[in-house]
């Protein structure tokens, strides 16, 4: 099996980032949870269930994701893939095998979780979300040609991929910037239909 770790940016999460943690399948050499400024118990109940905890005073949902992969970038061994998964418990982690999945079996280098309508709870998306992500994949569409559907959060892409791309985006641009720069780089991606709740 690859070397696989997971990077989990949160923001008070006290209450969801335990069973996150519970959940991500025991495949997984290291979950790494970042915590984003958080002011409650998410770094305690994290540690407490058995993930590394970082902090990154910078609010910032790439600053919580950059922090993390430089953690990883000081360690002896590399991983071979880099699951990203957030920390309010809106994704299964136990589907992360189906995630990782094509990477394995099929050499893809970036697999996007996506959070299609049939397999999310009504309200679990707001009206700005689904709008966003529809207009953000159709540029791509019209520009790249891509396939893309979903902008999803839980993601996994090979490590040395992830490097490539050079990641600079501090925000919530973080997920269009990989893929973006996925498709600039013309990596092989796919996309895997994934539950998704409130």
């Amino acid at each position: 099996m690859p070397k696989i770790k997971v990077i989990i940016p949160a923001f008070n999460e006290q209450d969801s980032i335990a069973n996150v943690i519970q959940d991500i399948p025991s495949l997984v050499e290291e979950v790494i949870v970042v915590s984003n400024n958080s002011t409650d118990l998410t770094e305690v109940n994290a540690k407490h269930t058995g993930a590394t905890v970082l902090t990154e005073n910078r609010k910032g949902y790439g600053y919580a994701c950059l922090k993390g992969m430089d953690y990883i970038s000081k360690q002896q061994s590399k991983p071979d893939i880099i699951v990203f998964l957030d920390g309010d418990y809106s994704d299964y982690p136990e589907e992360l095998t189906k995630i990782i999945a094509p990477i394995i079996e099929d050499n893809i280098d970036l697999v996007i979780g996506s959070r299609d309508k049939e397999l999310r709870e009504d309200g679990a998306m707001t009206p700005q979300q689904i709008f966003g992500n529809w207009l953000a994949t159709k540029l791509m569409l019209i520009f790249f040609n891509a396939k893309f559907t979903d902008l999803g959060p839980f993601r996994a892409i090979k490590y040395e991929k992830l490097l490539a791309l050079n990641m600079v985006d501090k925000t919530y641009g973080w997920t269009v910037e990989m893929q973006l720069k996925a498709l600039k780089q013309k990596l092989s991606y796919t996309e895997v239909p994934v539950n998704y709740r409130n």
